[in-house]
């Protein structure tokens, strides 16, 4: 059962991987407050755990055959993403020290955890519409 399980979330698992490799690794020195533009990083990161909650639900849903609308998923999943979130930074405060750990960015992933969250429940409220009529 965790077996299939897992199986189904290989692409949140990669994704996960690929989040923290990229948190963590040493970025090249850039000229002024950000690489493009003043608050990137912060997309960065609203956009890394958007696509890990995303990838997350489309696990769930793989695994149980379904589309069921459960909040005990939705917390879960956003425990999953306070968890990495929260993980990455601390790895930033005390490991990789030439990385700086900010509330922000933990705010802008808890902030891209819950547009996912709420894409999947205007999704899943779609589609139960869709299947009344």
């Amino acid at each position: 059962m965790l077996y299939k399980a897992l199986k189904s979330q290989w692409s949140a698992l990669l994704w996960s991987i690929i989040i923290l490799v990229l948190c963590n690794i040493k970025m090249p020195p850039s000229e002024g407050p950000g690489f493009f533009f003043a608050g990137f990083d912060k997309m960065v990161h609203l956009g890394f755990f958007y696509i890990l909650t995303v990838l997350l639900f489309y696990g769930k849903i793989s695994f149980q055959h379904s589309y069921q609308f459960r909040s005990l998923t939705i917390f879960k999943i956003i425990g999953i993403n306070v968890l990495l979130g929260g993980g990455i930074e601390l790895l930033q405060w005390k490991v990789f020290t030439y990385r700086s750990a900010e509330w922000w960015d933990f705010s802008c992933d808890l902030i891209g955890c819950l547009m996912g969250v709420v894409s999947y429940i205007l999704l899943h409220l779609s589609n139960y519409n869709d299947q009344k009529v």
